[in-house]
């Protein structure tokens, strides 16, 4: 007997059950992104290594150890996305989309990165990503965040906290990242190895550690927030007196700096402390020199990507409702051919009119179809024999509450249906 072959590891199936939480997620995201003009966009799952190497950074854990990348047939190196801002862009100026523009944006879809499986965090992992291009003002930042402050709301997710930063221009960064190096150079015996191998080539990512032993040197390490040029200084200013005039409470963390070195200015993420260390759920800010990094003309721009994962988890572990697809109706048909074509047109005609039924396929006897009925999940059973058929009429059999059996005409079905599914 051959071995079962089995997914691979870090990549996982997404059965029924869970996709219901996930279909909701979908449902909710597309109705409050259309309700700020957002407009989906769809772009490959495999780009050119360049793109991600170029746009996320050479130095950065992604591009240096995470990605998935191969040469193709024809040599050239192709990488699995790991992340789908480098795409959009990719796909906003290769088709004309971007230069003296203003768009917004969404997508949904996996992601890769070879990094170790453990809980909310996996080797294909799923995200809903927003970005906003031509808007360089603090009002777009504003924007997003109250779009997802409004997605939180409407998805009555509880446990998540706001936390926003700056970090300046590429400039005023640069020199911030002199100053730090300077320090950590004298903390570096308390330098844990990861830190210690970050020191010279992305120390700003040091700040972003989750090891306790760290606190310490990471509290007394200067701050960004006192190294910003006067511009950034206004930018994130009017940001705070947008949010706090809209009543959303967030915190100033002058230590987000987030993994990508694509950044400037806003960043924010709202985090949890339900899902252990995968604390955040949804991450963004503005990447104003991406597009022109990537070969198109300077344009400004934000967005922020949230982890499916992480907010079906947040939303399946406080008892949140899902959107009911069982089936309502589980037609039973015993008999010959004839039969058989009448309960098929009539399992139609119930569709037809909205209701959800599941019609019985590959036989069985009535006893062996009732099980399947009541495993099916399905409020009601219809039963259809030689009798009912000659008749035109069906037995409606309730499966879950006790109501009493009834057998009524075919004509009639649906409305008796419907006054007892309401």
């Amino acid at each position: 007997m051959s071995k079962v072959i089995q997914a691979v590891r870090g990549m996982n199936d997404l059965l029924p059950d869970v996709i219901e939480h996930w279909q909701r997620v979908e449902d909710v995201s597309r109705d409050v992104l259309h309700a700020y003009g957002y407009r989906e966009i769809r772009f490959p799952v495999l780009e050119k290594t360049e793109l991600f190497a170029r746009s996320i950074g050479q130095d950065t854990d992604i591009v240096e150890k995470e990605m998935y990348t191969f040469e193709d047939r024809n040599g050239d190196s192709l990488t699995l996305r790991p992340e789908g801002t480098a795409g959009c862009v990719r796909a906003g100026i290769e088709n004309g989309l971007l230069h003296n523009q203003m768009q917004r944006f969404w997508y949904a879809g996996a992601m890769f990165r070879h990094e170790r499986p453990q809980k909310g965090r996996y080797r294909q992992f799923h995200q809903i990503g927003v970005e906003a291009f031509g808007m360089p003002g603090p009002d777009i930042d504003a924007e997003l965040i109250l779009l997802t402050a409004r997605l939180w709301n409407a998805l009555a997710v509880e446990g998540l906290s706001l936390q926003i930063n700056s970090l300046g221009t590429p400039e005023s960064r640069a020199r911030y990242r002199q100053e730090l190096v300077r320090y950590l150079e004298s903390r570096r015996a308390d330098l844990d190895e990861d830190s210690q191998r970050r020191l010279n080539r992305n120390p700003l990512r040091i700040l972003d550690s989750k090891n306790p032993a760290m606190r310490e040197v990471i509290n007394e390490a200067p701050s960004m927030m006192d190294h910003l040029d006067d511009a950034s200084r206004k930018h994130f200013e009017q940001l705070c007196k947008y949010l706090d005039r809209a009543d959303l409470r967030y915190d100033i963390n002058p230590r987000l700096v987030r993994g990508l070195d694509y950044y400037t200015r806003t960043v924010f993420e709202w985090v949890t402390d339900r899902l252990g260390s995968q604390a955040t759920v949804c991450a963004g800010g503005r990447y104003d020199g991406l597009v022109e990094m990537l070969g198109g003309k300077p344009t400004p721009a934000a967005g922020f990507a949230l982890g499916m994962e992480r907010l079906v988890e947040l939303l399946a572990q406080q008892g949140s409702s899902v959107n009911d697809t069982k089936p309502q109706i589980y037609l039973a048909i015993v008999g010959e051919s004839a039969v058989i074509q009448q309960g098929m047109r009539l399992a139609e005609s119930l569709r037809d009119q909205g209701l959800r039924v599941v019609c019985n396929c590959g036989g069985g006897n009535l006893k062996t179809q009732l099980k399947r009925a009541d495993r099916s999940g399905a409020r009601y059973a219809l039963l259809l024999g030689e009798e009912e058929s000659k008749r035109q009429s069906i037995t409606i059999k309730d499966l879950r509450q006790g109501e009493d059996q009834v057998l009524v005409p075919q004509s009639a079905v649906v409305k008796h249906l419907k006054q007892r599914l309401v």
